[in-house]
């Protein structure tokens, strides 16, 4: 009937059906654990890249907090700086202020001083003064202390 050979040959084939059987059993068997194994897979993936986000999201916010709060820092510190250079020029211009104030003291000091028993001086000051008058009105006080009014009327 069959020789060995022959035998061997179906055998081999029916050997080789019973593997692909077996293979495609064993692969419909897996197929569906792969496919959960790689949506699993997927989703851990996509959760670590939530995660990180939402951690790059958190660490943006923290910069942008420390960003304002120096600027807001800088600015309270440039607001003492000039306020303290404000109080500085002021004690300054009140100095300058009190020493003028000294000078012109002093000055009025040392012109009261010289025109004091220096009736001459002023005599001839008065005097000069009438001359450069440009037709003004003088008032002169009499003994009652009333002036004498439109004296230059009698002429």
């Amino acid at each position: 009937m069959y020789s060995s050979r022959q035998t061997l040959a179906l055998g081999s084939f029916f050997g080789l059906i019973i593997i692909g059987v077996i293979s495609l059993m064993l692969l419909l068997w897996l197929w569906p654990k792969y496919t959960v194994y790689r949506k699993e897979l997927n989703g851990q993936a996509a959760l670590k890249e939530a995660e990180w986000s939402k951690q790059i999201l958190i660490e943006e916010a923290k910069a942008r907090e420390q960003a304002s709060l120096m600027q807001a820092k800088a600015k309270v510190t440039l607001a003492k700086a000039e306020g303290e250079a404000l109080l500085e020029r002021a004690k300054a211009e009140g100095a300058a202020d009190i020493e003028r104030a000294k000078a012109a003291a002093e000055a009025n000091r040392i012109i009261g001083e010289s025109l004091k028993n220096n009736e001459s001086y002023l005599r001839y000051i008065w005097i000069k003064g009438l001359q450069d008058g440009k037709g003004e009105r003088i008032y002169i006080p009499t003994e009652a202390g009333l002036p004498l009014l439109e004296a230059g009327a009698l002429k």
